[in-house]
């Protein structure tokens, strides 16, 4: 039993994490677009920045789906799980969890920047889209990770 509670441990961390990096994302970017919507009504623009960092929230629970169904025959987080399995959970929880939480923080900041800059009267929306990606590149590249140990197990 005890495998299974670091399992769910490592889950917990994962959707945990990665939520709180969502959420701390998208209210720097959403307090970007409230100061810049006092100088330029460019709310469509500010409102897809505004949610890109919102993304890695969901890939802490794509982790787990994977971890309860497509690993072995039909998921490991069972009563069954063998420490090898919970330590590859907890693992990729670890890592996804954080990967996560950082790379949504600092997309954030991408983000907020490029919401200043549109408010300054510049076009950067498109750039800005592009070079947030790169943080985003970091959490996708984590959850495939936790892809591979799921499959791996």
């Amino acid at each position: 039993m005890s495998s299974l509670v670091l399992a769910f441990v490592g889950i917990a961390l994962m959707i945990g994490l990665c939520g709180i990096g969502s959420a701390y994302g998208v209210t720097i970017t959403g307090n970007a677009a409230v100061g810049a919507l006092k100088k330029v009504d460019k709310f469509g623009n500010f409102i897809v920045l505004t949610a890109l960092p919102g993304t890695q929230g969901l890939y802490g629970f794509a982790g787990y789906f994977i971890f309860a169904n497509m690993a072995g025959n039909g998921g490991i987080l069972t009563p069954d799980i063998t420490p090898l399995q919970a330590a590859s959970v907890f693992g990729g929880g670890v890592a996804l969890g954080l990967v996560g939480l950082f790379s949504a923080i600092r997309q954030g900041q991408v983000c907020a920047n490029g919401i200043a800059g549109i408010a300054q009267g510049h076009d950067v929306f498109g750039k800005t889209l592009i070079l947030a990606v790169f943080p985003e590149l970091y959490a996708i590249v984590a959850l495939a990770g936790v892809f591979l140990m799921g499959v791996a197990v």
